[in-house]
């Protein structure tokens, strides 16, 4: 089961605490349900303006018509996700098997641009009565389809035409539904009469059931095959499990206070085969014929997303993903008599996202294609297909394209930064992600914090998707833009402004800035009812967010100049920016959809909820009909079907707009002839359109293509390109001065340069402000040689080659050089010193070797680079390698190479440090007359001999400080008679004096300890490493040997050996031996010591806590016998001897000692050893 849903702040809340949609009201609540809010919209009623109302999120229109002959009537359609196949049915056994295909090899055309021609057209013959009920079988390549004399026929594909596999006829009852469940081995039939059949994929029966009493109408799998759905005629669904037992009758909210019969038009349930758009998103899509609908999250959905179409429902269908949910049906018209035809489309959580008109009397069926970019739909005698274009979650920043989708098998959105340039991407994993935004070189991820909390989340991230700084908000980021330097999000009631700024090098006054607080202005939230001066006076006030408004936000843009808020009555706001004050308000017949200014803040473009695309002069001056002088004007352009459009970066009367799949490109609100494409626009810029294709992206988005992103280049450059490769510069100057641009400019301006037209070409670099360009022009201008100007040119251009060889024709030998030089192609330059007449410069033959060497280097290939560095006498870099490639006997033949005291041998030397080679790194310091650092190498890697032999043989003043170092880490060691030979050998008789003394008393000491002691602390202190571990190892051995008192007894004595073997180990072997003898009480003192060890995490501790908790409520933490080892295993003066062999202590008076360790054995133990348990001597 599912979770239940979450609530979504859209609107403020009431005096109840409920949040409402603006525009939409609630039905009456029926006893003993929630808080559930019926989602109306109203699409039947229409605004002022005659249009119909609805917040559009998507653009769909008509595109293709497809006529059954003589006019039969449909009745029902299906569309095969995988394979492409339309089946449809109608009067008098109609069945056909249609396919769309797109045949094309151009790249531009591909996706919906692309020509569909009907590849199959089959009429598949069987059927007598009306076919009323089609359905496929996606996984196997089967059809189903029933007739209304309730005979059903399974259709299989065989060499490209379908024929007939099963037939099944009942003879009862007419079949009213079918349907295959989630992976296509089980198909439900359900009969008028209330008969279930439940079949295999092969034909079998695999139950059935006769429902008394009922008449069905519907039925529809749960996602895990583990449910079945009912539907009633009468309008009720009944839960049944997969063998067809009862379970629950479903709650229907949105029947609530409905009169009168209702029949159920359709049941959908989405089994998440591409994921979900939210974790816990509703997926159950229920609807009735007078238009009410809900959708559920499971079966038992308490809290469902209810919604009234105002429509007369015929048939509903989720998309390919689940994200779109497809209503179609008829409504009333108030300017019209008759009925209309209607698809209408809406989110998993209700929201409105478009209604599409059809032709026609009457609506029978829809289904979507598998890719949810077309619909099929079927009216009359007719199939129309309907092209969608979905509103992405995407965005284009420094040849990046960012686009966002999601997978089955992660709960998240997968947000892809694809780098079109590179062909590299990054991925990134955003849970609730609302919308990508972006601006230049950044993107604005705009997401919900967390599922539990109000709070969004603007992530303000570079083009390959590292968070660069996330800002927290109160407020619904429902409308997301940014600029260069702002972001604005805004919900329906105020919008919220953000300066943005990113790591750069930063002045100390910029840091001070950035650390101060928000009071400076940085973050401003402002009402849409608010009138503000433009001075800074904006404040972070979260309450201004929850006041109501009766005119929404439906739209906002920005440049770095201004800010435009549309409003739902058609009243457009201006502001200025950064400084935020209300300019002017605007006034059009129109609510928007997305709004889009030029590049001087200067126009506005206007795509409306309808799709229609109108421009606004936002600075003209005209007479209104009262005769008074306003501000703005409405242009006379308007373009239909709009779905896209994009102003170009550097001319403001320059823009590009997609209708349908024409893209047009206006200059002065004049089209040029349109170009075919289904791209979504990136940019335009240099009269050049990048378009990216994101429908054929985003059927493998794992894998983005290069070919996927297209170029358009507009008439004007089209045209001067063609002037000047067939008439000539001089007419091609002429029309580009009568079309200026930058980019044509630079067009002639190359163009002259490969005619070595330098005056022409020096004017267009002037008038297009390159003045790299204009020096290389007047460099060229004095060059005497014609060939050395084209080989010049060949260079300007990227032709390196050409140029080379023009060089080389010219005996410029030293030019080619100089060019490959520029160019950094060392090999390249390598390979003309050799293989030139003449000597070559031995520098430049070193550095081009050195520089190869670096080459190979920089790539982990040192051995290549070594050949190099040789050639190039690299010592520095050839001693890195060395290093690096751990070839030590390489680096010492460098050294040894080496002259006396150069600059590179003290580097060499501590190289030898580093890896612990005393003697090389004592040869190469003094080779460079570094004695004392030799020494000091010598005493760091303990090589003390060494190091005494160096501070004699040079004379080194501190070899008494050296000696007693010396001495005292042999004294460490317990190398005491070492030490002593040390001070004699260096002629310090005095301090071995002094050492031999006191070595002498400690030695008399011990000896007359020994004497009066049998067992040595000495010894004793000897042999407790070796105790710790035998009694360690015995312990563990008796315990699986299964003598688990013993075990308990050997057990208890290391507690004493803390400090030799750690705690942990200690104690849990003690709570084990506890436990396996019963003695709850010892294995509860054991977890006490356990759970306050300092030394492990709190996550062991844990662990340990919880087993405890575990043993001691089924057993009582008391030993079950009183253990005679209580008394004797408490330590102190009196304690016992243990015994090495059994680990129990010794009480008799007779006993076996070792006479090597002074370890005991009970006598009636060592008879069955020859060795000592502990040191294995021989028991003599």
């Amino acid at each position: 089961m599912r979770g239940q849903r979450r609530k979504c702040p859209f609107g403020a809340p009431d005096a109840t605490g409920r949040r409402r949609l603006p525009g939409r009201r609630e039905l009456p609540r029926a006893a003993g349900t929630r808080d559930l809010q019926l989602r109306r919209f109203p699409v039947a009623g229409f605004d002022c303006w005659g249009r119909p109302l609805g917040v559009s999120r998507m653009f769909f229109y008509l595109s293709k018509k497809v006529a059954m002959s003589n006019n039969v009537k449909l009745k029902c359609i299906s569309w095969n996700k995988d394979q492409g196949f339309i089946a449809c049915g109608g009067d008098d056994g109609l069945l056909r098997v249609l396919k769309l295909e797109t045949q094309t090899d151009d790249t531009k055309l591909r996706g919906l641009a692309a020509p569909s021609n009907l590849s199959m057209n089959q009429t598949l013959e069987g059927h007598s009565g009306s076919v009323q009920i089609v359905t496929w079988n996606e996984q196997y390549q089967k059809l189903t389809t029933s007739d209304q004399n309730g005979l059903i026929i399974v259709w299989m594909l065989y060499k490209g035409s379908w024929y007939e596999e099963m037939i099944n006829n009942r003879n009862k009852s007419v079949v009213r539904s079918m349907s295959w469940n989630a992976d296509g081995q089980k198909i439900c039939i359900v009969y008028e009469d209330g008969a279930v059949i439940v079949g295999s994929v092969d034909g079998n029966r695999i139950w059935g059931k006769d429902l008394k009493g009922v008449q069905l109408c519907h039925v529809a799998w749960s996602a895990d095959s583990k449910a079945l759905l009912f539907g009633m005629a009468n309008g009720e669904i009944h839960i049944y499990d997969n063998q067809g037992n009862f379970m629950v009758k479903m709650k229907m909210n949105c029947l609530v206070n409905v009169t009168g019969a209702v029949s159920i038009a359709g049941i959908h349930w989405y089994h998440g085969t591409e994921g979900y758009v939210e974790p816990d998103c509703p997926c159950l899509a229920i609807c009735f014929d007078n238009g009410r609908c809900q959708i559920m999250r499971h079966e038992n959905d308490q809290n469902p997303v209810l919604i009234d179409t105002g429509m007369y429902v015929v048939s509903i269908q989720w998309n390919h993903t689940g994200s779109v949910l497809a209503v179609a049906g008829s409504q009333k018209v108030i300017t019209q008599d008759k009925d209309v035809n209607t698809v209408q489309f809406y989110t998993p959580f209700g929201e409105h996202l478009g209604t599409l008109m059809v032709p026609g009397k009457q609506m029978s069926a829809l289904s979507w294609e598998g890719g949810g970019l077309k619909i099929a739909l079927t009216v009359d005698s007719y199939i129309y297909f309907a092209n969608i274009r979905p509103d992405y979650k995407w965005g284009y920043c420094s040849n990046t394209v960012v686009y966002a989708y999601t997978r089955r098998d992660r709960p998240e959105y997968c947000v892809t930064f694809w780098d079109t340039k590179n062909n590299d991407k990054y991925v990134k994993y955003v849970k609730s992600l609302i919308s990508i935004t972006t601006c230049g070189d950044f993107c604005i991820l705009a997401t919900k914090a967390d599922e539990n909390h109000p709070q969004f989340v603007l992530v303000l991230c570079n083009s390959i998707g590292t968070p660069l700084d996330p800002k927290y908000i109160d407020l619904v980021p429902l409308f997301v833009t940014m600029t260069k330097t702002h972001v604005i999000a805004a919900s329906k009631e105020a919008f919220y402004i953000w300066q943005y700024r990113v790591a750069k090098k930063l002045t100390a006054l910029e840091i001070n800035q950035i650390t101060r607080s928000r009071k400076e202005g940085r973050e401003r939230i402002y009402h849409v009812d608010d009138t503000p001066s433009g001075s800074l006076d904006g404040v972070l006030d979260y309450s201004k967010a929850i006041q109501g408004t009766r005119d929404p936000i439906c739209a906002i843009t920005a440049s770095d100049k201004t800010l435009i808020v549309s409003r739902e009555s058609g009243t457009f706001q201006r502001y200025s920016l950064p400084n935020v004050g209300l300019i002017q308000k605007y006034s059009l017949n129109c609510q928007a959809y997305q709004l889009s200014l030029n590049c001087n803040s200067s126009r506005l473009a206007v795509i409306d909820i309808l799709g229609v695309l109108t421009f606004f002069d936002l600075d003209a001056r005209v007479t209104d009909s009262t005769g008074q002088q306003v501000v703005g004007e409405l242009l006379k352009l308007e373009r239909k079907d709009v779905w896209d459009m994009k102003w170009a970066k550097d001319n403001p009367d320059l823009f590009a707009v997609m209708e349908k799949t024409r893209m047009y490109v206006f200059r002065n609100l004049d089209p040029e002839e349109p170009i075919q494409t289904s791209g979504y626009i990136c940019n335009f810029e240099d009269l050049e359109i990048k378009s990216v294709l994101l429908d054929e992206i985003l059927k493998n988005p794992e894998y983005p293509n290069k070919d996927y992103i297209i170029n358009f280049e507009i008439r004007s450059l089209r045209d001067s390109r063609a002037l000047i490769e067939k008439v000539g510069i001089e007419d091609a100057s002429q029309f580009i001065e009568d079309n200026p641009h930058p980019r044509l400019w630079r067009l002639l301006a190359e163009a002259a340069l490969q005619k070595l037209d330098l005056h022409t070409a020096e004017q267009a670099f002037v008038r297009c402000k390159d003045y790299q360009g204009i020096k290389f022009v007047k460099r060229l201008g004095n060059l005497q040689s014609e060939p050395m100007k084209q080989a010049e040119v060949a260079a300007y251009f990227g032709r390196f080659e050409e140029a080379e060889r023009m060089y080389l024709d010219m005996d410029r030998r030293d030019l080619a050089i100089s060019l490959r030089l520029k160019l950094g192609d060392w090999f390249r330059v390598l390979q003309l010193l050799k293989t030139g007449s003449g000597d070559a410069d031995d520098s430049l033959l070193e550095q081009a070797h050195n520089a190869i060497g670096d080459y190979f280097a920089d790539r982990q290939k040192r051995l290549n680079a070594i050949q190099y560095y040789v050639q190039g006498r690299n010592q520095e870099r050839l001693a890195e390698c060395y290093y690096m490639l751990e070839d030590y006997v390489g680096l010492e033949n460098l050294a040894s190479s080496l002259p006396e005291n150069h600059k590179l041998l003290p580097e060499i030397a501590q190289m030898f440090v580093r890896v612990g080679m005393c003697e090389q790194a004592v040869t190469a310091f003094l080779k460079c007359n570094q004695p004392k650092a030799a020494v000091d190498t010598c005493v760091h890697l303990n090589q003390w001999n060494k190091a005494v032999e160096l501070a004699k043989s040079h004379n080194m003043k501190e070899i008494g400080s050296l000696l007693a170092r010396y001495a005292s880490h042999l004294l460490e060691k317990n190398k005491i008679l070492d030490a002593i030979e040390l001070y004699r050998k260096a002629n310090y008789f005095y301090d071995a004096a002094k050492l031999m003394f006191k070595a002498t008393s400690a030695l008399a000491g011990l000896l007359e300890e020994e004497v009066l002691s049998t067992s040595s602390r000495f010894t004793d202190n000897a042999w407790r490493g070796a105790e710790a571990y035998h009694f360690f190892i015995l312990a563990q051995r008796q315990l699986y040997e299964g003598y688990v008192d013993t075990a308990l007894k050997t057990a208890l004595h290391l507690r004493d050996y803390e400090d030799i073997i750690p705690a942990v180990e200690i104690y849990s072997l003690l709570a084990l031996c506890a436990c396996a003898s019963r003695a709850f009480g010892t294995c509860s003192k054991a977890f006490i010591k356990l759970e306050s060890l300092e030394t492990l995490s709190s996550e062991q501790k844990q662990q340990y806590e919880d087993l405890a908790l575990e043993i001691f409520t089924k057993h009582t933490p008391k030993d079950n016998r009183k253990s005679e080892l209580d008394g004797l295993l408490e330590g102190g003066e009196g304690k016992l001897p243990t015994c090495v062999a059994t680990g129990s202590p010794i009480t008799e008076y007779q006993f076996w000692m070792c006479s090597v360790c002074k370890h005991c054995v009970l006598a009636q133990e060592i008879n069955n050893y020859n060795f000592c348990p502990l040191c294995h001597s021989a028991v003599g």
